[in-house]
């Protein structure tokens, strides 16, 4: 094997390489910014030739789309799929993040790109229409007398809090949760929210 064949401190090319650089990519992305990391850096914290980085992905545009790809493929599947809740609960439950969770990635690369044609910007976008698209559907099954309108108001929120986290250094999803149990209680009719008695915003 030549050492073309191998990446930076003699690793060699094998199946594993895409991970890595993925993993770097994940890493070195939210802590310093897409526009600050280069590939040459990606190849040095991968472990990998720049050879064999752009054998996986012919380009930073495609590592970037991918990247953001595999941030949540199922859309938030750990909130609106779980039968242990009702509907008005996983609504609720999607305003449950911790204060020290990063900024969303795909506003952050949104941010960052500047070109709404990137491929990576085109994702984020239908990654977020994908959040208010299940936000929506389960506000339909809550029983919401505008489920749209319902699905919207809620992600705007959530895309609100999780920015002003970041720049005010200070949880905003308790009192993003609490607009959000208004919004919902406004938007339900009594009859269909009877599984509101007892709840409490999630903290």
């Amino acid at each position: 094997m030549t050492e073309l064949e191998k990446g930076p401190k003699g690793r060699r090319r094998g199946r594993g390489a895409r991970e890595r650089i993925l993993g770097a990519s994940r890493q070195l992305f939210r802590e310093q910014g897409i526009n600050r990391t280069g590939m040459d850096q990606l190849c040095a914290a991968a472990q990998v030739s720049k050879r064999t980085a752009y054998q996986h992905f012919t380009g930073k545009d495609e590592l970037v789309t991918e990247y953001l790809r595999r941030f949540d493929p199922a859309v938030l599947s750990g909130v609106f799929d779980r039968t242990d809740l009702t509907p008005r609960e996983r609504l609720l439950a999607a305003f449950d993040i911790p204060p020290s969770t990063p900024l969303c990635p795909y506003i952050a690369a949104a941010v960052e790109l500047h070109d709404p044609q990137h491929p990576a910007s085109q994702y984020a976008r239908d990654y977020k229409k994908a959040v208010a698209a299940r936000l929506t559907d389960t506000a339909r099954e809550a029983g919401a007398a505008d489920p749209e309108q319902l699905g919207e108001q809620l992600a705007l929120l959530i895309d609100g809090a999780a920015t002003r986290t970041r720049v005010l250094d200070d949880d905003a999803f308790p009192t993003a949760a609490a607009i959000a149990a208004v919004l919902i209680d406004n938007a339900v009719p009594a009859t269909a929210g009877d599984d509101r008695r007892g709840e409490e915003v999630p903290r």
